[in-house]
C-alpha cells in the first residue's frame, strides 16, 4: 500500500487555477481556433445564447450576432505569437444586454459573453466618473495619499461595501495600508495577510491577467465542453474564469459575497493590491471594471515614479557622501580613521543602528554597540567570496555567537579588502512587532471525499502575534548604495595597496643601497684602526654611520608596526614638554653647527605623552626644517598652551609647499621624499610615521604657510589620550 503524503502548502501550489475546467454563472465562454472554428464552450451556450454548438463548426456559422462575430474576426486579425490583446462590445440577444469580450492566447481564441443588467448609457457616465477619478489620483504626493484616494475612487466607482488597498512586504505578506467600507462592517485598517493567501499560480495570474471577479460567492459552477482527450482551456485572461473551491471557502468564511481584486504591479512584480468586498451577490460592469483597471495602472504608474524620485535622492545622497569620503581617503593613509570620520552619515545612509570599521586589527564602534560584541561580530565574520553579506534574523548567526547577540540581529557586512582583513558591518536592532493577522495566518488539514485537504482559515478575526529575533531588511535601494560604496572603497583601497607596493620596491631597493653607504663607512674605519689611524674621528664617523642605520631601521620597523596593526606602542607618562624641546634643540645645534635655532617658550608646558616619540616627532620635524628651510636663516621653535593642548610649532624661511604635495605631505612613500635634492638620505616615511605619533595621542600634526615661513604645527591634549581600540 502506498502512503499518501501529508497535506502542505506545496498541494496549494500544485492547483491548475488557471485550467479550471468550467465558469461562473454569469456568462458563456466559447473558444475557437485561431481560424475561428469551435475548439470548446460552456454548457449553458444554447440556453443562454440560442446556439447550436458544433465542435469544429467555424462561429459564423453559428448564429451569432454581428457584433460579436466583428470582434471575433478583428482578434483573429491581431493574433501575434498565438496572443492578441482583449477587445470589447457591446451586444445584445433577444431581451438580454451582453458584454462581448475576446482574447487571443496560446492561439486560441477566446470569445466571452457577459450579462449586463446595467444600461449602456449608465455604464457610459462611469466613464466621466473615472476620468475625474484617475485626474485626482496624479495629482497626490506621496503613496500613502495615493492608496487613500484610490480605495475611495474605487468605491464610488464600484459601490462595493469593502475596498483595501494592500501592500505586499519582502515576504510576501501583505499590509492593509488604506481602506474605505460601510460603517457598519468591520474594519481591516492595519491587519496583516499571511503570503499563504495568494499561492504561487494565482500570484502569476494576478501578473498576466490584473483584474478578477467574483460576482457570486455561491455560484454554481458550468463545465466546459468539448473533444475528449484535448488540452484543457487555459483561461488566464478569462474573465469568466472560475476560481479555486478554497478561495470561495477562503471568502465565505469571511462572509464575502462578492469580490474583486485589481494587481497594483510595479517594475514587474505583484507590488500590492485592490481587495473589493461585497456583502451580497454583485456584477460590475466590464466596462466600469476595465476603468478600474486603468485606475489602479496609474496607480503603479504613481508609486513607481514617486518610489524611483526617492531612490534617485537616496542614491544620490550616497554617492556625495562616497565622493567626499574617498576624496579624504586620498589624504589619509589611514582607511579606517577616514571612514571613522564619516561614521555617522554613513550609518544614516545605510539605515543602521551601529555600525563598525575594522582593518589590520584596528576596529572603531558607532552606536550603543558594547566593543567587546563587536569584535567577537568581526571574528565570526565567515571566510567567503561575496563581499556583501546580509542577516536578517537571529537564527542566520553562527551559532556560537546568537546567545552574545542581544536585540543586535540584523547585519550587513562590506569587505572592502580581504588581504587586510579590512570590513565595514552595519547593524541594525530587532523589529519587536505586534502583527495584527486577520485571522490566526493557519492552515486547517480537512477530511473529504477526495481525501485530506488543505482548507482556509475559518476565522479573520483580529489575531495579535509578537515577533522577535527578526530585523528589518536592507531594502533593494540600501543594498544599491552599499553595494556602490562598496565598489568604489575597494578600487580606492586596491589602487592605494598597488602604489604603497610599488613604493615599498622602492623603498627597499633604495634601502639596500643607503645601508651600504654606512656599513663601508663602518668597514674602512675598521680597516683604518687596524692601521693604527686615530680613533677620534673615526669614532665620529663609525657613530654617525650607526645612528643612520639605525634611523633607516627604525623607520622601517615603525612602519611593519602600524601596517600590521601592532601600534606604535605609546606610553604617556608626565612630561615636562619644554625641558625636553630645549634638550633636543641644543643636541641639534651641537651636532649641526651651521644651523640656527630660536626658542619661543614662555612658560614651562607639562603633559601626558610618550617621552621618546615626542622627540621622535619633533626631531624629523627639525630634521625637515634644516634640510629644506633657507640657509642662513633661523629655525624657530615654540610651545605654549591653548583650549587644553599643548602646541608645538617648527618654523622655518622657504617658500610654500605646492598644493600637489601638501596633499599627500603625510603619505608614506612619497616620491618627492625620495632622494630630495636637500636631503638624499630621506626615505620620505619621517612625516606619515610622526603622524601616526601625534594621532596615538589624539592629537592632530598639519602644515600651513605663513609668509615667508613653512610651519608645522603639533596640538598634543594636556590629559590622558584615548587610543584607537587594538584587537
Amino acid at each position: 500500500m502506498t502512503a499518501v503524503a501529508a497535506p502542505d502548502l506545496a498541494n496549494c501550489a500544485d492547483e491548475a487555477i488557471h485550467l479550471p475546467g468550467s465558469i461562473q454563472p454569469h456568462g458563456v465562454l466559447l473558444a475557437f481556433d485561431r481560424d475561428s472554428q469551435l475548439l470548446a464552450w460552456s454548457a449553458n451556450a444554447a440556453a443562454v445564447l440560442g446556439i447550436d454548438p458544433v465542435l469544429g463548426a467555424a462561429a459564423a456559422a453559428l448564429g451569432l450576432p454581428p457584433e460579436a462575430l466583428a470582434v471575433l474576426d478583428a482578434a483573429a486579425a491581431e493574433l501575434d505569437n498565438g496572443e492578441a490583446l482583449p477587445n470589447a462590445g457591446e451586444v445584445r440577444i433577444g431581451e438580454q444586454q451582453f458584454d462581448c469580450i475576446v482574447h487571443g492566447y496560446q492561439s486560441r481564441l477566446l470569445l466571452e459573453f457577459e450579462r449586463r443588467a446595467v444600461r449602456s448609457d449608465v455604464v457610459a457616465s462611469f466613464a466621466l466618473k473615472a476620468h475625474g477619478a484617475i485626474d485626482r489620483l496624479k495629482r497626490q504626493g506621496s503613496i500613502d495619499a495615493l492608496l487613500n484616494m484610490a480605495v475611495r475612487q474605487v468605491r464610488q466607482l464600484t459601490g462595493f461595501d469593502r475596498v483595501m488597498a494592500y501592500h505586499f512586504r519582502h515576504d510576501d505578506s501583505g499590509d492593509v495600508v488604506a481602506e474605505a467600507r460601510d460603517e457598519a462592517i468591520d474594519a481591516y485598517l492595519g491587519r496583516r495577510y499571511p503570503a499563504t493567501d495568494i499561492p504561487a499560480q494565482a500570484r502569476r495570474l494576478y501578473l498576466i491577467n490584473t483584474l478578477r471577479l467574483i460576482a457570486d460567492v455561491g455560484y454554481q459552477s458550468v463545465p466546459v465542453l468539448g473533444r475528449a482527450g484535448d488540452a484543457p482551456v487555459d483561461m488566464s485572461h478569462s474573465v469568466l474564469r472560475s476560481v479555486s473551491p478554497i478561495h470561495v471557502e477562503y471568502l465565505q468564511n469571511m462572509g464575502v459575497q462578492a469580490s474583486m481584486s485589481v494587481s497594483i504591479v510595479v517594475n514587474g512584480r505583484l507590488w500590492g493590491m485592490l481587495a473589493c468586498h461585497h456583502m451580497t451577490p454583485r456584477q460590475v460592469p466590464y466596462s466600469i471594471r476595465m476603468a478600474t483597471d486603468v485606475l489602479a495602472q496609474v496607480l503603479a504608474s504613481s508609486v513607481q515614479t514617486l518610489e524611483a524620485k526617492a531612490e534617485a535622492v537616496r542614491i544620490e545622497r550616497a554617492a556625495e557622501l562616497s565622493s567626499r569620503m574617498l576624496a579624504a581617503m586620498a589624504q589619509q593613509d589611514n582607511v579606517v580613521a577616514t571612514l571613522d570620520a564619516y561614521a555617522e552619515p554613513l550609518r544614516q545612509t545605510l539605515g543602521a543602528d551601529a555600525l563598525i570599521v575594522s582593518q589590520l586589527g584596528e576596529l572603531t564602534v558607532h552606536g550603543d554597540l558594547d566593543v567587546g560584541l563587536a569584535t567577537a561580530i568581526v571574528h565570526a565574520l565567515p571566510a567567503r567570496d561575496e563581499v556583501l553579506l546580509q542577516y536578517t534574523q537571529r537564527d542566520d548567526w553562527p551559532a556560537p555567537l546568537r546567545a552574545q547577540l542581544g536585540t543586535w540581529v540584523g547585519m550587513l557586512a562590506m569587505s572592502f579588502d580581504a588581504g587586510t582583513q579590512g570590513v565595514m558591518v552595519a547593524l541594525r536592532h530587532e523589529q519587536v512587532e505586534q502583527v495584527r493577522w486577520a485571522g490566526r495566518p493557519d492552515k486547517v488539514i480537512a477530511h473529504g471525499p477526495l481525501g485530506p485537504r488543505l482548507t482556509p482559515r475559518g476565522s479573520f478575526n483580529e489575531w495579535r502575534e509578537t515577533v522577535r529575533g527578526r530585523a528589518e531588511p536592507w531594502d533593494a535601494t540600501a543594498l544599491t548604495i552599499a553595494g556602490q560604496l562598496l565598489a568604489k572603497l575597494s578600487r580606492s583601497v586596491a589602487a592605494r595597496n598597488a602604489e604603497i607596493d610599488r613604493a615599498r620596491t622602492e623603498l627597499m631597493a633604495m634601502l639596500g643601497h643607503d645601508l651600504r653607504d654606512p656599513l663601508h663607512t663602518i668597514n674602512m674605519a675598521g680597516v683604518l684602526l687596524e692601521r693604527g689611524a686615530q680613533s677620534a674621528t673615526l669614532g665620529r664617523r663609525i657613530q654617525s654611520s650607526s645612528n643612520r642605520m639605525q634611523r633607516l631601521i627604525g623607520h622601517v620597523l615603525d612602519l611593519s608596526r602600524i601596517n600590521g596593526g601592532i601600534g606604535l606602542g605609546i606610553h604617556p607618562v608626565p612630561v615636562a614638554l619644554d625641558q625636553v624641546v630645549a634638550e633636543l634643540v641644543d643636541d641639534v645645534r651641537a651636532a649641526h653647527p651651521g644651523a640656527s635655532f630660536a626658542l619661543d617658550m614662555p612658560a614651562p608646558v607639562s603633559a601626558l605623552v610618550d617621552a621618546d616619540r615626542f622627540v621622535q616627532v619633533l626631531a624629523n620635524l627639525l630634521s625637515n626644517a634644516r634640510h629644506h628651510g633657507e640657509l642662513g636663516k633661523p629655525i624657530r621653535v615654540g610651545l605654549h598652551t591653548a583650549d587644553g593642548h599643548a602646541v608645538l610649532t617648527v618654523r622655518n624661511h622657504g617658500a610654500p609647499i605646492s598644493a600637489a604635495i601638501a596633499d599627500k605631505l603625510f603619505d608614506p612613500f612619497k616620491h618627492t621624499s625620495l632622494y630630495g635634492s636637500r636631503n638624499r638620505r630621506g626615505v620620505g616615511l619621517g612625516l606619515y610615521i610622526a603622524r601616526q605619533i601625534v594621532l596615538g595621542h589624539s592629537g592632530r600634526l598639519a602644515y600651513h604657510y605663513e609668509a615667508p615661513q613653512v610651519v608645522f604645527t603639533v596640538h598634543l591634549p594636556l590629559h590622558t589620550p584615548i587610543s584607537p581600540t587594538i584587537l
